[in-house]
């Protein structure tokens, strides 16, 4: 027996490499000799860094940087197995949870200190970048993070523009001569799932905003200064990133990567699905165990376990396809004409949150082997 498992993380419990084991330890329960391969996934969001490091033999890399605040925070990157790819969550340096909810302002954000971590990605001789977007505290275009990497915009009296989208309409000049030459020989891939402009009705601003900490006030100042950012991009570069689907991810972060990176903007499980090598790994397998901490409707708009099962269903369409959730929500009925075979919940009983939390391996073990007894019978009767 072959068994793939390419689970997702259970937030705030179990890593997808815990998530991973322990779907191991209940399958050995039940079948001690067979075979199982394990491939920690993700989708471009939190947890993105860990699982690509946990499939490929990467490590952990912990460094200092500016946060959103223009304070120093520890944050921190992925050196993937190959030892030429770094993997970023630009959530690390620059996103929300380094703000709280008295000091949220995306005038004052920046993402500088994404700029830092790629920086110290170059500086162990990577040739490709992987950044998954999401998460962010910030709305400045990565203005920011192009300042980090030597780009200096300057208003009409010569002088720095400071960090920030509300410092953004000041821009009278954009000078992309003193940019780190080695941005021009890295490969960036950009995990992006939101199909955003930068500006407008669906933009950055208005649409996330808010989440941020803009008064709708702000919402109409930070969508002006966008487009007056966007223009200066446009005329000193002669790049168009205002109307570009994704440009407005992570407070237009996806838009300054396109102008001063190399940039391709990706769907976040596709880039993990092509990392671990998925497709290949689930050639010859009996079954697919896939999973998250939460499985519903939304599950089939580009979420990990959806990402495995239509690779799965490409690799060969009777492979079954079996998905562990903490909570089952609502329409999964229609994640079984999605290539999903069964989906379960890993609770034994109704308990605190903490509880469930805790006892998350434990439940995914004790679930899994329920089903491998379950594969087993029908063996046994064949």
């Amino acid at each position: 027996m072959k068994f793939v498992l390419a689970p997702d993380s259970f937030k705030e419990s179990m890593t997808a490499l815990h998530v991973a084991n322990s779907m191991e330890r209940g399958l050995r329960r039940v079948f001690p000799d067979c075979e199982i391969v394990k491939v920690p996934m993700a989708d471009g969001g939190e947890g993105t860094v860990q699982s690509l490091v946990d499939a490929t033999g990467g490590r952990i890399i912990n460094v200092e940087v500016m946060g959103p605040l223009q304070t120093s925070v520890q944050a921190e990157f992925g050196l993937l197995g190959d030892g030429k790819t770094a993997v970023i969550e630009m959530a690390s340096a620059s996103g929300i949870a380094h703000t709280s909810l008295k000091n949220r302002n995306p005038l004052f954000t920046t993402t500088y200190g994404t700029g830092e971590l790629i920086k110290h990605a170059l500086d162990l001789g990577v040739l490709k970048i992987i950044i998954g977007l999401g998460g962010s505290a910030t709305n400045d275009g990565g203005q920011g993070m192009a300042c980090a990497l030597g780009v200096k915009f300057t208003d009409p009296n010569g002088d720095m523009v400071g960090l920030g989208g509300g410092h953004l309409h000041t821009i009278a000049d954009i000078d992309t001569r003193g940019i780190d030459p080695r941005i021009a020989k890295t490969e960036f891939i950009v995990a992006c799932d939101v199909t955003n402009p930068l500006i407008g009705p669906d933009g950055a601003s208005t649409v996330f905003g808010p989440q941020k900490g803009a008064t709708p006030e702000m919402v109409e100042m930070l969508d002006r200064n966008l487009n007056i950012y966007a223009e200066k991009i446009n005329a000193c570069l002669g790049i168009s990133v205002a109307a570009v689907p994704g440009a407005g991810a992570a407070g237009g972060l996806g838009a300054g990567l396109l102008a001063f990176t190399s940039a391709q903007l990706q769907r976040g499980i596709d880039i993990v699905i092509n990392f671990t090598g998925l497709s290949e790994k689930i050639i010859g397998a009996d079954a697919v165990f896939t999973g998250e901490g939460g499985i519903d409707y939304q599950t089939k708009f580009g979420k990990t376990p959806y990402g495995v099962a239509q690779v799965t269903k490409k690799v060969s369409p009777h492979i079954p396809v079996i998905a562990l959730a903490g909570a089952i929500g609502e329409g999964i009925e229609s994640l079984y004409d999605e290539n999903f075979t069964a989906i379960f919940g890993i609770m034994r009983q109704a308990c605190p949150l903490n509880q469930a939390l805790k006892e998350g391996e434990n439940n995914v073990a004790f679930t899994i082997e329920n089903i491998a007894r379950l594969f087993a019978l029908g063996i046994n009767n064949t």
